[in-house]
């Protein structure tokens, strides 16, 4: 079974609702390199590059769907390694799609859904406000938090993560969790965590003044690893 490239596209966006979502400029949603034949075989990767380009290749695919695409870097000279890159999508005739918010946010497909359920979490709510969107999910519960970092440690040693949290006291309790995987703490997540009362917060990465912040502010935030947290939706 084959699809054009056109028209997997159109049902790609309209499923991931990317016309309606607002992303970065560089993000660049949906196809960014076209090709000549129809899609007979599609291959996926957190992240744009050689190595994903060559997987695809290797497993006969003429689709690379990428969840950071290739212009994330912005405007960049098609030289050197970047060049290389072309040329080898070009040689294979692979064409590439790209998703990022649309992929983070999808209430089923998301990375955000899919990672709360690898924990045994239930969202109600949502969480991580960008423009006119919600990027993440919050929920509540009444569990060790202790248990809540078991889960995700194993979940980061199976994903190719290094998990890492802010301070925990024993006997600490969540009632009250936050999920915003990739680069999800940030000051913005964590004043909007403090609003809705969220005492333990789940995410990819962030920078170390987070974890100061954290355990200065009755919060807790489990780093699970930026790769790691994205490599559901895709």
């Amino acid at each position: 079974m084959t699809i054009s490239l056109e028209d997997l596209a159109r049902y790609t966006d309209s499923l991931l609702e990317t016309p309606a979502t607002p992303d970065y400029p560089n993000a660049l949603n949906g196809v960014q390199l076209d090709n000549q034949s129809p899609i007979q075989k599609i291959t996926a990767a957190v992240d744009f590059s050689t190595r994903a380009i060559q997987g695809a290749i290797t497993a006969g695919a003429n689709l690379l769907l990428v969840h950071h695409g290739m212009f994330w870097g912005g405007l960049e000279r098609m030289t050197g390694s970047r060049y290389r890159r072309i040329r080898m999508l070009i040689d294979a005739d692979i064409a590439v799609y790209a998703s990022h918010l649309p992929l983070d946010r999808h209430p089923t497909l998301g990375n955000n859904a899919l990672l709360a359920k690898e924990l045994g979490l239930k969202p109600n709510a949502l969480f991580a406000r960008f423009e006119d969107i919600f990027i993440g999910l919050s929920g509540e519960s009444d569990i060790e938090t202790a248990a809540i970092v078991t889960s995700a440690r194993a979940f980061a040693r199976t994903h190719g993560g290094d998990l890492r949290t802010s301070v925990i006291r024993d006997g600490r309790r969540t009632r009250k969790w936050a999920i915003c995987t990739g680069a999800g703490a940030s000051a913005d997540t964590l004043r909007e965590a403090s609003i809705m009362g969220v005492d333990t917060l789940i995410v990819g990465e962030g920078p170390h003044w987070t974890a100061v912040h954290a355990e200065e502010n009755a919060l807790v935030i489990i780093y699970a690893g930026h790769y790691a947290t994205e490599t559901l939706g895709v």
